[in-house]
C-alpha cells in the first residue's frame, strides 16, 4: 500500500504580538496536524524581521537575506495557511508587505493552495479574509471555498486563554480540523494525486 504523501504547509500570522489570538489560532493548527492528522506538515514563519517593501533593497536580482529565506521557504511549501487578523477592514500591514515581498519577480506564491482562519472582534476577520482572497488572485493563489473559519474572539464562551492567547475552545479546535482536512485535499487534487 502506498503512503500519503506529506503536503509541506507555510504558516503566516498577519499579527506580531506574541499572546495574538490569531497566533493561538495557528499554533493550535499546528498541534492538530501533529496529532491527528497524516501526511501534513506545518511550519511557522515569522514574518516580524521582514523589512518594509522597498526595490531600491533588490541588488542585481537578488533580495535582502531576510527576504531570502521566506521566499525560499514559500517556494518550498506546498501550501500556505494564513492566519489573518482585521486591521481597518483590511489584512495587517505586515502580512500584505510579507504578500508583497514573495510576490516579486519571480512570484513564488503562483499555484499554490491556501486557507485562512481568523480571529477577532465583531465581524471575526470576515473583511480581512474577503480582501486577502482578492490579494491572492493577483498573486494566483488558490483558497479552499469551504469551511470558512472566523473566531468571534470575544463571545461567550471563552475561545482562548488571554494570558497568552492559546485557543481553548474546543468547537474551535475542530473547525480548524475540518478546514486543514479541506486544505489537504484539495492541495493533493491540485497536484493531481489520488486520495
Amino acid at each position: 500500500m502506498a503512503t500519503q504523501p506529506i503536503i509541506r504547509i507555510a504558516g503566516l500570522c498577519g499579527s506580531l504580538r506574541k499572546g495574538s489570538f490569531n497566533r493561538g489560532l495557528h499554533r493550535a493548527a499546528m498541534e492538530i496536524s501533529e496529532e491527528w492528522l497524516k501526511g501534513m506538515e506545518i511550519e511557522y514563519l515569522d514574518i516580524s524581521a521582514l523589512p518594509f517593501l522597498n526595490t531600491d533593497l533588490e541588488v542585481d536580482g537578488t533580495y535582502p537575506p531576510a527576504v531570502e529565506e521566506f521566499r525560499r521557504k514559500i517556494l518550498q511549501a506546498d501550501a500556505i495557511i494564513f492566519a489573518s487578523p482585521e486591521y481597518n477592514y483590511s489584512v495587517t500591514g505586515p502580512l500584505k508587505n510579507a504578500i508583497d515581498w514573495a510576490s516579486r519577480p519571480p512570484n513564488v506564491w503562483g499555484g499554490k493552495t491556501a486557507a485562512i482562519i481568523s480571529a477577532g472582534g465583531g465581524s471575526g476577520g470576515v473583511r480581512a479574509q474577503y480582501h486577502l482572497r482578492q490579494i491572492g488572485v493577483f498573486v494566483d493563489l488558490h483558497f479552499i471555498n469551504k469551511p470558512e473559519v472566523f473566531i468571534h474572539a470575544f463571545q461567550p464562551p471563552p475561545k482562548f486563554d488571554t494570558s497568552n492567547g492559546d485557543l481553548v475552545d474546543a468547537e474551535t479546535k475542530d473547525k480548524i480540523k475540518a478546514l486543514l482536512l479541506s486544505l489537504q485535499a484539495f492541495t493533493l487534487r491540485m497536484k493531481g494525486i489520488p486520495q
